[in-house]
C-alpha cells in the first residue's frame, strides 16, 4: 500500500502542481483554450483554486516525506477530492457533461490516495 500511495501521490502532485501553477500565474486569455470554464468565473476564484491545488500537491508529498504532521496528507487528498467535486458541478452546470471524465478520474485517484494516506495515522 505504501508504494501505491507514493505512485498516486506523485502523479497527483505533478498534475495539480502544473494545473495550479497555470491558474495562479496565467491570465484569463492564456487559460481559456485549456480551461473554458474560466470565462464564467471571477479571476480571484480561479487564482484561489490554483493556490488550493498547489497546497494540495505539496500536502500529498511533503508531510509523509518529512514525517512532520503526516496526517496532513489525508487532508490534502480530501481537499483535492472536494476540488474535483466542484469541478464536476461547474462542468455539469455549463452543460459540459462529456468533459467530466478527467474530473471523475482525478476524484477517484484523490479519494484512493486519501484512503492510502491513512497508513500514517
Amino acid at each position: 500500500m505504501l508504494i501505491a500511495y507514493w505512485v498516486l501521490a506523485v502523479l497527483l502532485a505533478v498534475f495539480y502542481g502544473y494545473a495550479g501553477g497555470k491558474k495562479v500565474s496565467q491570465s484569463r486569455e492564456q487559460l481559456q483554450p485549456m480551461m473554458g470554464w474560466v470565462d464564467s468565473m471571477p479571476m480571484p476564484l480561479v487564482r484561489t483554486i490554483g493556490w488550493l491545488e498547489l497546497a494540495g500537491a505539496a500536502g500529498l508529498i511533503l508531510p509523509p516525506l518529512t514525517g512532520i504532521a503526516p496526517a496532513l496528507a489525508v487532508a490534502a487528498a480530501a481537499g483535492l477530492t472536494v476540488v474535483q467535486i466542484g469541478g464536476i458541478v461547474v462542468h455539469v452546470s455549463r452543460g459540459e457533461v462529456k468533459v467530466i471524465g478527467l474530473n471523475i478520474g482525478l476524484l477517484i485517484a484523490s479519494a484512493v490516495t486519501g484512503w492510502l494516506a491513512t497508513i500514517w495515522l
